[in-house]
């Protein structure tokens, strides 16, 4: 699984960041940012969303426990972490990445994991016990990034059309 997703350093980015900075107009820049920060939030939200709904059926007992001994419920912690930067500069546009540095440090490979679809983790906190539980196989990070990156190419694509014109 790529740790992020980006559409930068294109040709048409650079020219036109190149362009905006000789023409100053920091309004002209924000404006940009924005934009192409807008472009990258449906993804953002998709990814968000994907997290919160994985299943993850559990094997063995098939008798309920009691309540969860931490408060960080997992799919909700990883959601989080998604996060969207924009750049602006020599390598200009956006991307939507997992924050590691958000996720609690017993969590920090949990997104990777779940992408595989295998999840070991010990039976409330009982490091003696060991419980496995399955995700879908496609993959949450993956599937969502295929479906939605041409989509956030478009708006870019637009964004840049848009700028471009107002330089002229």
């Amino acid at each position: 699984m790529a740790g992020s997703v980006r559409i930068t350093g294109t040709g048409q980015l650079v020219t036109l960041s190149r362009r905006m900075r000789a023409a100053g107009g920091p309004r002209l820049r924000a404006n940009f940012a924005r934009r192409i920060r807008r472009a990258a939030e449906p993804l953002h939200r998709d990814l968000q969303q994907a997290i919160r709904t994985v299943q993850l059926p559990g094997t063995g007992r098939t008798k309920r426990g009691g309540p969860s001994p931490t408060t960080r419920p997992l799919r909700a912690t990883i959601a989080g972490s998604v996060r969207i930067s924009v750049r602006q500069g020599a390598s200009p546009g956006a991307r939507i990445w997992i924050d590691r540095s958000r996720l609690p440090a017993d969590m920090r490979n949990m997104p990777w994991t779940i992408e595989q679809g295998r999840v070991r983790h010990p039976v409330y906190g009982n490091r003696r016990r060991w419980a496995t539980q399955s995700a879908r196989p496609t993959g949450w990070w993956s599937r969502t990034v295929q479906a939605g990156t041409p989509r956030m190419q478009t708006e870019v694509e637009r964004v840049l059309r848009d700028v471009r014109r107002d330089l002229e």
